[in-house]
């Protein structure tokens, strides 16, 4: 699905690949429904990307509680006056510490967030997706939705789950208007940890994460080509399409490969 002359809902459109998304589909003359959770934060994306609410309405919303999230394709469609894609970006990483030692509540939380919040808004938007002439819904899973990160289990079983959520809509709808594009990005340089409340990583750690993250323009950027050109499943970044390869092959030494890094990336925390 062409961007152009679109309504598109990004979530997690006040930072981070959100902004770039809504700034870049803004840039194809898409016209974008912003959610985020904080309200400041929209407005900046809105100050940088110089539209008007004609182009741009932010939208705040805890894509967890699920009654929101119900009503939010009313209040988009009144603003547009009608809505044509998502793309389900909005995200949160769990504390880095095994699941032995993760409070319920916390796996609450990164379960309510990455998944539901993604399953909410989906199931609220379908119906009006299936009578649009043509429609999109891309959602946001992980390199970690594939392959274990150590630390980040719960994390990685909630973007397991989006991805599998993601291709059965794919089967579910392929013989219908509304096309479906699941995205595994790999190292993203955002302000994730941040956001998620875990405060700022060490500047080290920081530091070298930077170095080897793709930066969030470029990875927007990839993920537009991928709705434009109606990808079934989309990897982002080199390290997303070399362990995706490697896990392919060999499972076990992959997982094992993955431990022994996260292991120094905790280390330097």
């Amino acid at each position: 699905m062409q961007a152009s002359n679109k309504v598109i809902v990004v979530t997690g459109a006040g930072s981070g690949i959100g902004r770039e998304l809504t700034l870049q589909l803004l840039k194809k003359n898409a016209n974008v429904a912003g959610i985020d959770i904080h309200q400041n934060t929209l407005t900046e994306t809105q100050k940088l990307a110089g539209v008007g609410d004609d182009r741009f309405k932010g939208f705040v919303l805890d894509i967890s509680d699920k009654t929101k999230a119900d009503a939010l394709p009313n209040e988009v469609i009144t603003h547009f006056g009608s809505v044509d894609g998502i793309i389900n970006n909005a995200g949160i990483i769990q504390k880095f510490i095994h699941v032995n030692d993760l409070a319920i509540e916390d796996i609450y939380r990164v379960m309510n967030v990455n998944f539901f919040g993604t399953l909410y808004l989906t199931k609220a938007f379908l119906p009006h997706f299936l009578v649009r002439p043509e429609a999109h819904i891309v959602n946001i899973s992980s390199m970690g939705g594939f392959i274990p990160f150590p630390g980040q289990t719960i994390y990685g079983a909630a973007k397991a789950a989006v991805k599998l959520l993601t291709e059965g809509l794919y089967a579910e709808l392929k013989d219908t208007n509304v096309h479906v594009t699941v995205v595994h990005p790999g190292a993203i340089a955002t302000n994730i940890t941040e956001n998620s409340g875990l405060g700022k990583p060490q500047a080290d750690a920081n530091a070298q994460q930077s170095k080897m993250a793709l930066p969030a323009p470029r990875a927007a950027e990839i993920i537009i080509k991928a709705m434009e050109s109606n990808k079934y499943r989309a990897m982002v970044g080199k390290d997303a399409m070399m362990l995706d390869i490697l896990y392919r092959v060999n499972p076990r030494f992959a997982t094992n490969f993955i431990g022994k890094m996260m292991k120094k990336m905790v280390t330097n925390r």
